[in-house]
């Protein structure tokens, strides 16, 4: 999957889930404020990455993540890695 693909994904997802309009979710908007999330919201986008890309997520991943695209760094890094 290239890296446009898993960015139209995540915006179609998050925009659905969080009901968010997707043109809010721009690169450098930070992913927290635009969605909106609380900690119980974010254990639900853990979820979400999982059943959408058949990767586990630790919150502890997230310490880094402040904006859209770090999110989208994230998840490619993770999907380009081989199984373990």
């Amino acid at each position: 999957m290239k890296r446009e693909e898993i960015i139209a994904k995540i915006i179609s997802f998050m925009s659905e889930e969080f009901e968010v309009d997707a043109s809010a979710i721009q690169p450098d908007a930070n992913l927290m404020q635009t969605l909106d999330l609380d900690s119980l919201d974010l254990v639900d986008l853990l979820v979400i990455i999982e059943k959408n890309f058949g990767f586990k997520v630790e919150a502890k991943d997230f310490v880094n993540i402040k904006t859209f695209n770090d999110f989208y760094d994230y998840v490619c890094s993770k999907l380009e890695k081989p199984a373990e």
